[in-house]
């Protein structure tokens, strides 16, 4: 097999095959050879994205070993998969009429059509649990909604382009809807938690509105198959509650004592540690605090493992009371702390009694302050991370007024007896940030990459945990039409059809369809997370590691 293998950033890789058999043949095969420090493996339509940490894989190795073993792969032979999944479905939807009529079936066709086709789960995106299926019994190409829904219900079936896939979760979306499922699509609290993860084997099979089957959300599999979990045969409203990314799990921190309660989150708050990397071939993004460092810091000065639990506030206006003695300790952007109304340094551990008010007025430098507890925040935890992931509605919500948090327990060092390093006033204007090579540089004219560099560019008001929107000059582009969808990664500059580009963060997608120009290097994304709306950015290219 012949592959194209191009950049992503400075820790990951694209390559690039001719069709989706390609694809799925070059993923199995480096699945069965996977080395240490492979982090993730995303398939996409056309790409296999590969994502190394250099601390124990080069990204020079790993481009070696890609291409090592796509020399052997026969793409002809593709491997049958050991997991097959029936899905009840419910032909019910509200496009399935006018699909049919574009399609030039019948209703009765289009149904036997879909249902009697061996579909394969090529990839996920889009939300965790989405898979893309294909099928070589399908050969139509269906057109999306010239206007996207803003609510697609969870279980809904659809088809777009040669795809049919389900939707997990509540969402915006554009296939046309023709059937709908009970199953649970994805249970994080599963061992595996996708239902359609790729290589997964998938039929239809056509159920009455009424019948058992349809009304408790079954879904059968092969003997070959692993077990269904048993979050997977929960009633429907258990899929309802999943898909607000609350759930009905019982978090741990339900049978402990409350630490702190909430008075006012501000903008928004949430609890973070370092996310749930490794997870993007189910759909699921990294997340995970913006400002790592910041939470790092804070961690250690109240003597916790840095990768503890914490709060991670935007713009501050955040207020807590302690429901027990506690220490505490503030870090990243910067605005007046005060305890029980008396100021008090961030970067330092400070006791935290019981009853006192805690209150992170709003910042005068940066976006994002981190809160640490001694032991730890305690929350519900979703693939081995407490992090709340806004786009996926994974973790815990958001938090609100009363809510109250215990702790996790988890302090192991002692506090420190003074500051473990310098501090000062984060940089949130005229920010210089690293850029490595992206993988689709080529789709643009020479005077874009000029205007990348050159260019002043600003942060606009649509900038949050999924991404970055700048205001600057159009990046024209040298080529046009649409690029089949990618996996991307955190600090990946995508350029919409508007030309201006939109940095993605820890909440991103985990693939998408707009060309990226240009990668932020990992050290730059912590200096991107406390960028405010109208600050400066300029791009420079990174050093040469």
């Amino acid at each position: 097999m012949r592959v194209r293998l191009l950049p992503m950033g400075e820790r990951a890789v694209v390559a690039e095959v001719v069709s989706l058999d390609e694809v799925l043949a070059l993923h199995a095969a480096l699945t069965a050879s996977r080395p240490t420090g492979v982090v993730d493996l995303v398939p996409a339509a056309r790409t296999l994205l590969v994502h190394v940490d250099p601390r124990q894989t080069a990204l020079a190795a790993a481009r070696a070993w890609i291409e090592r073993t796509a020399r052997g792969v026969d793409a002809a032979a593709r491997p049958g998969s050991q997991t097959h999944v029936e899905l009840d479905a419910v032909y019910d939807g509200p496009d399935l009429a006018e699909t049919a009529a574009l399609l030039g079936l019948g209703v009765d066709e289009l149904v036997a059509r879909h249902s009697a086709a061996a579909w394969t789960v090529a990839f996920t995106g889009f939300a965790p649990g989405f898979g893309y299926l294909v099928s070589d019994d399908w050969r139509f190409d269906v057109p999306r909604l010239a206007s996207p829904r803003t609510r697609v219900p969870a279980g809904a079936i659809g088809l777009a382009a040669g795809f049919t896939g389900a939707y997990p979760r509540e969402t915006p979306g554009g296939w046309r809807l023709i059937a709908t499922t009970r199953t649970v699509l994805f249970d994080p609290d599963a061992a595996s938690p996708a239902l359609l993860a790729p290589g997964t084997e998938v039929r239809f099979r056509p159920t009455s509105p009424r019948s058992p089957s349809s009304a408790t959300g079954a879904a059968s599999t092969s003997p070959r198959s692993p077990s269904l979990s048993r979050g997977r045969a929960r009633a429907a409203e258990e899929q309802g509650a999943l898909s607000s990314g609350t759930g009905k799990t019982r978090s741990a921190a339900s049978s402990r004592v409350p630490a702190l309660r909430i008075v006012e989150p501000g903008l928004l708050a949430t609890i973070q540690d370092l996310g749930r990397p490794g997870a993007a071939s189910l759909g699921v993004a990294p997340s995970g605090a913006l400002d790592r460092g910041a939470l790092r810091t804070a961690n250690r000065l109240v003597g916790n493992r840095e990768g503890a639990a914490g709060v991670e506030v935007t713009m501050g206006g955040f207020r807590a009371v302690a429901e027990a003695d506690l220490w505490f300790a503030v870090a990243g952007a910067w605005g007046a702390v005060r305890l029980d109304g008396r100021e008090v340094d961030p970067y330092e551990a400070h006791a935290w009694a019981a009853g006192a008010e805690l209150h992170l007025d709003w910042f005068a430098h940066g976006a994002r302050a981190y809160l640490a507890v001694r032991g730890g925040l305690d929350a519900r935890t979703v693939l081995g991370s407490r992090a709340t992931d806004l786009l996926a509605g994974l973790g815990p919500e958001p938090l609100h007024a009363g809510t109250a948090i215990a702790l996790a327990g988890e302090a192991s060092l002692p506090i420190p007896p003074a500051a473990i390093a310098p501090w000062g006033v984060p940089h949130d204007d005229g920010l210089e940030v690293e850029l490595a090579p992206g993988a689709r540089a080529d789709w643009f004219a020479a005077s874009a990459l000029r205007d990348l560099f050159e260019a002043v560019w600003t942060v606009t008001n649509d900038a949050d945990r999924v991404g970055v929107r700048l205001d600057g000059p159009v990046l024209d582009r040298a080529r046009e039409g649409e690029l089949p969808s990618e996996g991307m990664v955190p600090g990946a500059l995508q350029v919409p059809p508007t030309g201006r580009p939109t940095i993605l963060l820890a909440d991103g997608p985990v693939t998408g369809g707009y060309p990226v120009i240009a990668v932020a290097t990992d050290a730059s994304l912590d200096a991107i997370a406390q960028a405010r709306p109208g600050s400066r950015i300029r791009f420079r290219h990174a050093r040469a590691t």
